[in-house]
């Protein structure tokens, strides 16, 4: 049986929050790495209120991913947010101004995506039927 990393989830979790109130609160931490900003480097209002719906997600997530309980539940907001992160990518990749901006934005968030997925896969051994640490019986 695989085991999750919970850890790493919850890490992951509490910078998504974090991240996420933040560009919620100043839209520009989101804006300008994806290059949503005049030539003077400000965000515009439709901008802000295009960032902003994304920034409340990742803050929801994140905070989800921190307080759901280890198991199913936490696997499930887990593979909730590797979806939005997918998403990201694709409308990243598609639809930024300039080819450098689209590959960057959207490695960005595949890279998000797959630290979801290292959480979930977890070490890869087993841990189930072991009391007292030993792998096999002697």
């Amino acid at each position: 049986m695989l085991t999750m990393r919970t850890g790493l989830l919850r890490a992951l979790g509490a910078a998504t929050c974090a991240y996420g109130a933040a560009a919620a609160y100043r839209p520009g931490l989101l804006a300008r790495p994806l290059g949503l900003v005049d030539s003077h480097g400000r965000v515009g209002p439709y901008h802000a209120l295009a960032v902003r719906p994304m920034a409340w997600r990742d803050a929801a997530t994140g905070l989800a991913m921190l307080v759901a309980p280890k198991g199913p539940a936490l696997a499930t907001v887990t593979a909730v947010r590797i979806v939005s992160d997918v998403g990201d990518a694709l409308l990243f990749g598609a639809a930024l101004p300039g080819r450098f901006r689209r590959a960057g934005a959207a490695t960005s968030a595949l890279g998000w995506a797959a630290l979801g997925v290292a959480g979930l896969i977890g070490s890869g051994r087993a841990t189930e039927g072991r009391s007292n640490g030993r792998h096999g019986p002697r």
